[in-house]
């Protein structure tokens, strides 16, 4: 058995900027109508062969971490009409009869986090769809693997290693290093992808790499340079990295039978498809509730 934790933050932004063709005077439920098509499409998809099922969403794009940090991202820049569509968003995963983890005070990735962690141990494979290198660090072996499925890839915990050169682990170093725009974490000047992984690949964690590039036995040019920069900011360092790692206890409320999904309910779905104008949507594939 498979469990299923779906970015719906990502997938709803996605929905949003893709180019397919929607009418002008519609645009306010744009998002939302493309996340319901997706969703659909993950629910008939043979390969997925989806039972268990959740997912979150950020409403509002806030959380502790803005506390931490003033830079941390914010609604600031988000689309009036796709900001407005997000409670539309959730309220039309609750109609096609799925889990929905609406966060305030955590993010959509800390609840994927926590579920990931908690049902782990009985399921056969988590499978985290989303492309955001953040939850990467919960990826486990074969086990927690996270799907892109823009790009059709699945990252198992090699693939993490191949694409980023760090162990899962060490993503929330390596982001607190490199920095993460998407979520406006800056990063120290000077440190690349690279750099860092080659650090992190021999030492693990920001904490355990030594302040004088002397002690440094890998190569890598610019070393004193860097070496210089991580020693006067690591506090920094540290505090980018607390922002990029994620919570693995956020409390949720549902056990995982409570995420097996039993068919889309008719009347939600209808009356959903009505509003988001989505005409005759393939119904004859839905398996609707009995």
């Amino acid at each position: 058995m498979r469990v299923h934790l779906v970015d719906g933050t990502f997938e709803l932004y996605r929905a949003h900027f893709s180019q397919r063709p929607f009418p002008r005077d519609q645009m306010n439920i744009k998002a939302t109508s493309g996340l319901v098509l997706s969703m659909l499409g993950l629910l008939h998809d043979a390969d997925e062969a989806v039972t268990h099922l959740a997912i979150a969403f950020d409403n509002p794009i806030v959380s502790f971490r803005n506390d931490l940090f003033d830079g941390y991202k914010s609604d600031e820049g988000v689309p009036p009409e796709l900001r407005d569509q997000f409670d539309l968003a959730e309220e039309a995963m609750r109609a096609l009869g799925i889990v929905v983890w609406s966060m305030d005070r955590f993010e959509a990735d800390d609840a994927l986090a926590t579920a990931a962690t908690r049902f782990a141990p009985a399921v056969d494979q988590v499978r985290i769809l989303t492309p955001d290198k953040d939850l990467g660090q919960v990826v486990k072996g074969t086990h927690v693997v996270q799907i892109d499925r823009m790009r059709r890839r699945l990252f198992d915990e090699d693939a993490v290693r191949a694409a980023r050169g760090v162990a899962p682990s060490s993503i929330p170093d390596l982001l607190g290093l490199v920095g993460d725009t998407s979520d406006g974490i800056p990063g120290l000047a000077g440190f690349g992808a690279k750099s860092a992984a080659t650090l992190l690949a021999r030492w693990g964690t920001i904490e355990r790499i030594p302040d004088d590039a002397a002690a440094w036995d890998v190569k890598l040019t610019g070393a004193p340079r860097l070496a210089a920069v991580l020693k006067a900011e690591r506090e920094a360092a540290l505090l980018y990295k607390k922002l990029a790692t994620l919570v693995v206890d956020v409390p949720l409320r549902e056990a995982l039978d409570d995420l097996r999904h039993k068919g889309v309910p008719r009347d939600g779905f209808e009356e959903m498809r009505g509003r988001l104008r989505l005409g005759d949507v393939a119904t004859q594939r839905i398996r609707f509730r009995t």
